[in-house]
């Protein structure tokens, strides 16, 4: 009963700090509105995203075609909903693994300490000095462009991020008394990692997760854009963006409505990790 009370307490001084910020619950909005019509794309979609109307192509927004047709006669708007679903399921999924695996990593040589810290924060070191567009690209470049390959590209990109985040705070956490406590009664490191030491650092894994999910959809869309993204005609925002971009004096609808999409998603996704940020860091809520 006590530790939900705990729970509770902690659910509404979190709920109070996050409605503080007023931008959060647009972020939060934004990016749950445009989460659904993702999801809901085969239901609300007017026209079949790969259906050519040749007749029609290059039509401007029409009352058929509320956001136009691109070269091949396909409807802008079946393709940007469509679209949004890939760039959702490949930005969530490559945080997901990267989260994981980062999370793991670097727990445990923060736990461990000694030589496999070096290690393992060394070629960390050495991954997080490659830029993130960068490292995609030869990894897309060598295994070959598909949804599984970008998502491999994107989560190693990410590991290293989120390795440096989890070190730190069970750097810190391993020297307080609950730790030693649960080290001198025997318990396993694997325990203590994931009982008493992860739930501290969570509220800083899904900050960095919330801003992260924009990087991974525009480096996806970066991707898409320089023709290493999934394999046409599936849609993708980047890769309607570079379908349109050689009309995009005659019909600059093709490749703008998708870029204000992207533009959406990154900017929904930052405005809810300053609001997680706020609610989730321990220093931040005692200053508010």
């Amino acid at each position: 009963m006590n530790t939900l009370a705990r729970f509770k307490r902690f659910g509404v001084e979190t709920y109070h700090v996050f409605n503080r910020n007023k931008t959060s619950w647009v972020g939060l909005l934004l990016l749950t509105i445009l989460v659904l019509i993702a999801a809901l794309a085969p239901l609300i979609a007017p026209y079949d995203p790969v259906e050519q109307h040749i007749v029609q192509r290059l039509q401007s927004p029409s009352t058929d075609f509320l956001l136009g047709t691109d070269y091949y006669g396909r409807d802008v708007l079946s393709r940007i909903i469509w679209g949004c679903r890939v760039s959702f399921v490949i930005g969530s999924v490559s945080v997901a693994v990267a989260m994981f695996f980062g999370t793991i990593l670097g727990s445990m040589a923060g736990y461990k300490g000694g030589y496999f810290d070096s290690f393992v924060m060394g070629v960390m070191d050495v991954l997080m000095s490659i830029p993130t567009l960068l490292m995609g690209l030869l990894i897309v470049a060598i295994l070959g462009p598909s949804k599984a390959n970008i998502i491999i590209a994107l989560a190693l990109t990410m590991i290293p991020r989120f390795a440096r985040i989890a070190r730190a705070p069970t750097i810190a956490a391993k020297s307080k008394v609950y730790v030693e406590a649960c080290q001198a009664m025997g318990f396993s490191d694997i325990r203590i990692l994931v009982v008493h030491i992860f739930p501290n650092i969570l509220g800083e894994l899904m900050v960095m997760g919330s801003m992260w999910m924009a990087t991974a959809v525009r480096t996806e869309a970066a991707l898409s854009f320089i023709g290493l993204g999934v394999n046409p005609p599936t849609a993708t925002l980047g890769g309607m963006i570079r379908e349109g971009f050689k009309d995009i004096m005659s019909a600059p609808w093709a490749s703008l409505y998708p870029g204000l999409v992207i533009l959406l998603i990154v900017f929904a996704a930052n405005l809810l990790g300053d609001g997680l940020r706020d609610a989730l860091d321990p220093k931040l809520r005692n200053d508010k």
